[in-house]
C-alpha cells in the first residue's frame, strides 16, 4: 500500500464499473418483442441504459430524460437533458411528451421503462393546483432538512402526476418491464426515482406528518392538495396489474465487486453494509471511532483492514455551502482522526455528483488537516457552515470523475495499517 488514495479511487473506480448499464443490462433484457416497442425512462443512468438498450435491440423508438451533461448518442431513442436534484421546466415539458406517447399504448404493445436514481427529479408533473415552482421550492427546502431519501420520496408521490406507479398506469392496458438501477437504501423499487412503476401504500396523511417531522413548511397549494387527500395509486390498481419491476443492479454488488479487489490485495476486508442512512458528519465520527479501535488490535506485519459500506447518507444545510454528504462525511472523518497515522478513506457518490457538486467526492488521509493549515483553511468553520466541497477543493482533494452514466449510491472505503 504505497499509495492508499489511489488503492481507494481504484476500488471507487471498479464499483462504478460494475454498475455500467454497457456492462451489466443485456443480460435482463428479453427477447426483443415482435410489435410495438416503446422505450421510455428517467434517472442519472437512464441515457446509458437506453444505449445499451439499442445496442441489444438495434434502433427503438422511445423518450428518456437524463441529467444535464448525462446524455448519450442513440439512434431512435430521444434522450432530453434537465435538471436535478431540482426539477425544472425541461424535465415538466418532456415528461408531459412521455404521458403523451404512453396514451396511444395498446394491450398487445411493449413498454420498457428505464429507471434510475435522479428520476424523481427528472420525471415532473406536479399534481393538479401544484405549479412547477411550488414544486421547486418544495424541493430545495426538502433536500436542505436533513430527511432521509425515503421520506423525501413518500411526499413527492403524493403531489405527483407519474410517481408512485402513475407513469406505469399511464401506459396501461399496454405489458410494461420496469429495469431498474437502485439508488437507494433497502432496495426498495417504490423508492427508486419515487416508484414511477410501483404503487404506493403512503398516503397524505403520512406525507403531512413527515414535512411537520422535519419542519418543512410546503407551499399552500401543497398543503391543500394534501389535505385535500393527495393523489395516491394502490399497488393493486389494476392498472398496474401488467407491470413487472426488476432491480438488476444495486450498491451490494458494486460494493462486493471492491471487495475483491480488496482481497486480492491482501486486505482483511469488513462490510459495514450497502444501506446506512444518518448525518454525514455522525456517521462519519462513529466510522473513525471504528477504525481508531481497529487499528489498535493491528501489529506489525498484520494485514491492513478494509472498512467497506454504501448507503445515502444526508446533511441538513446549516450554513451557507452546498452541503454534499461524501464530503460533508469525508471532512467530518477527518476531523474525528485528528491525523491519525495509517488510516485513509474515501467517500464518493457512484453517479459523480455530490449533493449539488459536480464532484463525487473527496479522499483524506493523515495529512488532510495539516495540508489544511498550510492553506489557511479551517476544517472546523468549513464543516460548520456545509462547505466542504470548498474545503476540498482548497486543498486539492476532491475526486472528480465526471459523470459516471450510473448511480448506485455513496461509497465508502477506509483503509487502516497498523501504525508505523
Amino acid at each position: 500500500m504505497q499509495n492508499p488514495e489511489a488503492f481507494l479511487r481504484r476500488l471507487f473506480d471498479r464499483a462504478v464499473e460494475v454498475a455500467d448499464p454497457m456492462q451489466s443490462l443485456a443480460a435482463h433484457l428479453p427477447s426483443k418483442p415482435d410489435g410495438r416497442l416503446l422505450v421510455i425512462g428517467a434517472g442519472k443512468a437512464s441515457a446509458r441504459m437506453a444505449e445499451a438498450v439499442e445496442a441489444e435491440y438495434g434502433s427503438c423508438e422511445g423518450l428518456v430524460i437524463t441529467r444535464y451533461g448525462y446524455a448519450r448518442p442513440c439512434r431512435g431513442i430521444e434522450i432530453v437533458e434537465a435538471a436535478h436534484p431540482v426539477p425544472d421546466a425541461a424535465g415538466e415539458a418532456a415528461t408531459q411528451r412521455m404521458l403523451a406517447l404512453l396514451e396511444h399504448c395498446g394491450e398487445d404493445d411493449m413498454v420498457l421503462a428505464l429507471i434510475s436514481g435522479g428520476g424523481s427529479a427528472l420525471l415532473t408533473a406536479p399534481a393538479e393546483g401544484i405549479t412547477l415552482a411550488e414544486k421547486q421550492a418544495l424541493t430545495d427546502r426538502l433536500l436542505a432538512s436533513g430527511a432521509p431519501i425515503g421520506d423525501i420520496n413518500g411526499i413527492r408521490k403524493q403531489i405527483s402526476a407519474v410517481k408512485g406507479g402513475k407513469l406505469a398506469a399511464a401506459a396501461y392496458p399496454a405489458k410494461m418491464l420496469a429495469l431498474m438501477i437502485s439508488d437507494v437504501p433497502g432496495d426498495n423499487p417504490g423508492d427508486i426515482a419515487s416508484g414511477p412503476t410501483v404503487g404506493d401504500t403512503g398516503d397524505a396523511a403520512r406525507a403531512l406528518e413527515t414535512l411537520s417531522r422535519w419542519d418543512v413548511q410546503p407551499p399552500e397549494s401543497v398543503a391543500r392538495f394534501l389535505h385535500a387527500g393527495g393523489a395516491p395509486l394502490a399497488p393493486d390498481d389494476e392498472r398496474l396489474s401488467r407491470v413487472t419491476n426488476v432491480i438488476y443492479a444495486a450498491p451490494a454488488q458494486s460494493l462486493e465487486a471492491a471487495a475483491d479487489i480488496g482481497r486480492e490485495a491482501g486486505c482483511d476486508v469488513r462490510m459495514l453494509g450497502d444501506s446506512l442512512e444518518g448525518e454525514a458528519r455522525d456517521v462519519a465520527a462513529a466510522h473513525a471511532r471504528l477504525a481508531l479501535e481497529v487499528q489498535k488490535e493491528l501489529g506489525p506485519g498484520d494485514a491492513p483492514v478494509l472498512l467497506l459500506s454504501g448507503g445515502e447518507l444526508t446533511v441538513t444545510r446549516r450554513g451557507d455551502g452546498i452541503g454534499g454528504p461524501n464530503a460533508e462525511y469525508a471532512l467530518a472523518m477527518a476531523l474525528a482522526l485528528d491525523g491519525a497515522d495509517g488510516v485513509h478513506a474515501l467517500a464518493c457518490d457512484t453517479d459523480g455528483v455530490d449533493g449539488a457538486a459536480e464532484v463525487a467526492g473527496a479522499t483524506i488521509g493523515p495529512n488532510t488537516l495539516k495540508k489544511a493549515i498550510s492553506k489557511g483553511v479551517s476544517a472546523e468553520r468549513a464543516l460548520e457552515t456545509n462547505d466542504a466541497h470548498g474545503f476540498f477543493e482548497r486543498i486539492s482533494d476532491q475526486v472528480a470523475p465526471g459523470p459516471t452514466l450510473t448511480n448506485v449510491n455513496d461509497f465508502r472505503a477506509c483503509l487502516i495499517q497498523a501504525k508505523a
